[in-house]
């Protein structure tokens, strides 16, 4: 049982760094990266004291651009010290401090003044993300639920869907590289992309020094882990998996996957 996708509330989820560790220990999970949304404070506030029974992977998830797609590339094994990741993290958080900006200034044209400030409050230091922007909406009873939110203003095109503030992807696996980790494709289906912009994405990927793609990302439809592991084998492209957790939920997957059903060799968790 491994689980390389998981999140605390160092960026949008829902446990402390800490919590969460201790919840992958009682899973049974002997390898688990902690891959918060462009920042790593999470991880290095545990580093030190993780449990028995549970190797500690480096990790981070970073947001990056391919043309006009926003990619979200998963960093693992990385030397967190490294002076080119610490200065790109620095660009990234100005980034999303941006970003929030220009979310609550589109969500005040909307009738929805205070959104920087509320989605802020509730961040509560956590690298802000749409995520709490969401749940300031719910408290303030402007949408019923986070999910609405995203329906309705946060998700895909809608007007609070800004992507086009990040540094490009060959950059953000080059930094990875840089740092002495291994760069992977984070939940590539969930791009929307046709097979062949998926099949460029990849091939791009790959030459920017991309080592891994997820194929499993939380609960996988019919199918979809056997296309990735097809598009993985085409591009010469090492395995990974993850829950993507965040929080408990009735439709969220749980900590942990298992890598019984791969092929030996074949896992980037074989080689971090």
């Amino acid at each position: 049982m491994i689980d390389f996708h998981t999140h605390s509330n160092a960026s949008d989820g829902a446990l402390s760094p800490s919590e969460l560790l201790n919840r992958a220990a009682a899973a049974g999970i002997k390898a688990l990266a902690l891959t918060d949304h462009d920042t790593i404070a999470g991880f290095e506030s545990v580093s030190d004291s993780v449990p028995l029974g549970v190797r500690l992977v480096s990790g981070v998830e970073l947001s990056c651009q391919w043309g006009k797609v926003g990619i979200h590339i998963v960093g693992l094994g990385f030397d967190p010290l490294s002076g080119g990741l610490v200065e790109h993290l620095s660009v990234l958080d100005l980034a999303r401090l941006r970003r929030a900006e220009m979310i609550a200034h589109r969500l005040s044209q909307k009738g929805m003044p205070g959104a920087l400030e509320g989605a802020m409050a509730v961040a509560s230091g956590a690298q802000i993300g749409r995520p709490h922007f969401a749940r300031w909406m719910v408290m303030n009873d402007h949408v019923k639920t986070e999910a609405e939110a995203f329906k309705r203003f946060l998700g895909k095109g809608k007007v609070g869907d800004i992507s086009t503030l990040w540094p490009d992807l060959q950059q953000t696996v080059g930094t990875i590289a840089e740092a002495g980790g291994l760069a992977v494709l984070a939940h590539p289906l969930k791009y929307r992309l046709t097979a062949t912009r998926l099949n460029a994405l990849c091939a791009t990927f790959v030459t920017a020094g991309g080592a891994a793609i997820e194929v499993i990302n939380g609960h996988p439809g019919p199918g979809e882990t056997e296309r990735l592991m097809s598009l993985a084998r085409a591009h010469q492209l090492l395995l990974s998996v993850g829950s993507d957790f965040h929080r408990e939920g009735e439709y969220g997957a749980g900590l942990g996957v298992d890598t019984a059903r791969f092929p030996s060799g074949s896992g980037i968790w074989e080689r971090v």
